[in-house]
């Protein structure tokens, strides 16, 4: 275990803050209140903030590689662009469930996660948007679909249905991953496994809902590093700033009947490592 500076960020109230995201062609930090429908933004070095808000609920939130957004809602996947316009890519509108958290795969692609308000465990899913708005199921049957990523060189996908405890691995052949096998587990009483973040050394970082921590895994798999946090509900976390270096955490307030005044801020751990660029999403 290790004591690493903990930072505030962006002080905040959100209800289910979520899906850090560092946008490196406008050098900011995106990312939402699920809840409030809120999909937030942060420059570090200037300070500057945005804050949009959404018709539906919104789970994640990631930059276009032509500019604007790419938004996993309650009913499908949107699209914003520069001007704020906004329209759907993908409509797929089903009673009680919304989206949550998703990632851009190395090929430009997005991986969109859902799940239903009432968390029934076959109710979620993970989809493969592709630029053009084609869209692949490919795992149905799933509870909480949350942190997703890849490995730096791509050969590896990164998966948490929240339920299980487990991080799951993949192997990635182009548009397809198989091979689905446990990579680690957490532990009953400790938090669960919520979204997540590789690093450019291949290792797995994981926020805790519940468990007031984040936890390093190394790319076997080994528990390397426990960060203790003074929040209950960290709910993902993403390295940004102009090196990519600083590990961002977002967290939530949602159901805690007395949350920590900064339950629901953006926090920064500085210096915490080395992130790798985010892939913009093609479409």
């Amino acid at each position: 275990m290790n004591h690493p500076r903990i930072e505030v960020a962006v002080r905040e109230h959100a209800a289910l803050g979520e899906g850090p995201t560092w946008d490196p062609a406008g050098r900011r930090l995106i990312w939402v209140d699920i809840l409030s429908a809120r999909v937030h933004t942060y420059d570090p070095e200037s300070g500057r903030r945005t804050v949009m808000a959404t018709e539906q609920h919104v789970g994640a939130a990631k930059p276009r590689a032509g500019g604007g957004l790419v938004v996993n809602l309650r009913d499908g996947i949107g699209l914003y662009d520069t001007d704020g316009a906004f329209r759907w890519l993908v409509h797929d509108a089903e009673p009680g469930r919304r989206g949550n958290d998703a990632a851009v795969a190395p090929d430009g692609a997005l991986w969109a996660g859902t799940m239903r308000y009432d968390e029934t465990e076959t109710g979620g899913s993970l989809t493969r948007i592709a630029p053009d708005g084609a869209a692949t199921r490919v795992l149905p049957l799933v509870a909480c679909s949350n942190g997703t990523g890849w490995s730096p060189d791509g050969r590896l996908m990164y998966y948490i249905d929240t339920p299980t405890r487990r991080i799951d691995v993949f192997d990635v052949d182009g548009e397809q991953v198989t091979g689905r096998r446990p990579f680690a587990t957490v532990e009953e009483g400790v938090g669960y496994p919520d979204g997540l973040t590789v690093d450019a050394e291949g290792a797995v970082w994981v926020a805790l809902w519940d468990g007031a921590a984040l936890r390093r895994y190394t790319p076997d798999g080994r528990l390397d590093r426990v960060v203790r946090l003074p929040v209950r509900r960290p709910t993902a976390c993403a390295f940004g700033g102009r090196d990519l270096r600083d590990l961002y955490v977002s967290t939530a307030r949602t159901g805690l009947t007395r949350p920590h005044p900064l339950s629901g801020s953006l926090l920064v751990l500085p210096d915490a490592g080395q992130g790798t660029a985010a892939t913009a999403f093609a479409g």
